[in-house]
C-alpha cells in the first residue's frame, strides 16, 4: 500500500488526466478552433474601392472541426451562414488530413482515460509489474501528450499550408471570392494546447511522487542498571 505523499501526488495525477479528457471533450465540441477576417474581392473589384471603403468589404469567420459561421459583407450589409464541415464541405479541404486530425483527438481521449487509470492503480496499490508502475503512468501520458500536440500540429499545417480557411470560405460561392486578411486561433485550440500541457505537468508530478521522505526516528533511550537496582 503506497504511503500518504505517494497516494496524494497520484491522485493529482489522476485528476490531470481527467481533466485532459474533458477538455479534448470541449475543444471537439466548441466550434471556435481559428476566427479571421475575410475580404469580398469580388465587391472590391466591381466598385474599385479605396482603402477608406474596404471596411464594407470585410467579414467575419470562425469555424472548429465540425462547424462553423461566416457573414458576407459585399457592400450590401452583412449576410450570416452557418456550414457543416461533414459531409460535403470536407471534400473541398484536405480530407484525408482533416480526419487525421479528428482520429488524433479521438486517441487522445482513449489515452488520456488510461493514463488515468494508471494512476488510480498507483494510488491504491504498488503494482507488481513495473511496467504497470510510475514508469506506466509516464508512459501513457508521454503519448497521450504527444498525440494531442500531433493533432494541434496537423491543424497549424492544414491552416499555413493547404488554405483552409480560404476553401471554407469559398465553399459554395458562385458570384463572390474572398480572401483571408487576418486569421488567429481561438479558445478551442488553446484548450487543445492546455490539454497537451495537462499531460506534461503529469510527467513532473510522477518525478515528485518518487522524491523520498525522510524518515522519523524515536530515539529511544537506554535504561540504566545500577547495583540499588538489583538489590531492590
Amino acid at each position: 500500500m503506497p504511503g500518504w505523499f505517494k497516494k496524494a501526488w497520484y491522485g493529482l495525477a489522476s485528476l490531470l488526466s481527467f481533466s485532459s479528457f474533458i477538455l479534448i471533450i470541449v475543444a471537439l465540441a466548441v466550434p471556435h478552433w481559428l476566427s479571421g477576417k475575410i475580404l469580398c474581392q469580388t465587391g472590391v473589384d466591381l466598385v474599385n474601392a479605396t482603402d477608406p471603403e474596404l471596411i464594407k468589404f470585410i467579414g467575419d469567420i470562425y469555424y472548429g472541426l465540425f462547424r462553423g459561421c461566416k457573414v458576407r459583407q459585399c457592400g450590401l450589409g452583412g449576410r450570416q451562414s452557418q456550414f457543416t464541415i461533414f459531409p460535403h464541405l470536407v471534400k473541398e479541404l484536405n480530407a484525408g488530413l482533416h480526419v487525421t486530425i479528428l482520429l488524433l483527438l479521438f486517441l487522445a481521449l482513449a489515452l488520456a482515460l488510461v493514463s488515468m487509470g494508471f494512476a488510480i492503480l498507483n494510488m491504491i496499490q504498488v503494482p507488481y509489474r513495473a511496467v504497470n508502475g510510475p514508469g506506466g503512468i509516464c508512459l501513457w501520458n508521454v503519448l497521450a501528450g504527444g498525440v494531442v500536440a500531433l493533432a494541434i500540429a496537423s491543424f497549424m499545417a492544414s491552416v499555413k499550408f493547404h488554405d483552409l480557411t480560404e476553401r471554407i470560405a469559398n465553399f459554395q460561392e458562385k458570384l463572390f471570392r474572398f480572401v483571408v486578411v487576418e486569421e488567429q486561433y481561438e479558445e478551442s485550440f488553446w484548450i487543445c494546447v492546455a490539454s497537451a500541457s495537462a499531460h506534461a505537468a503529469n510527467l513532473v508530478v510522477v518525478a515528485i511522487s518518487q522524491i523520498p521522505l525522510p524518515e522519523i526516528k524515536t530515539k529511544i533511550e537506554e535504561a540504566t542498571v545500577t547495583a540499588e537496582d538489583i538489590l531492590y
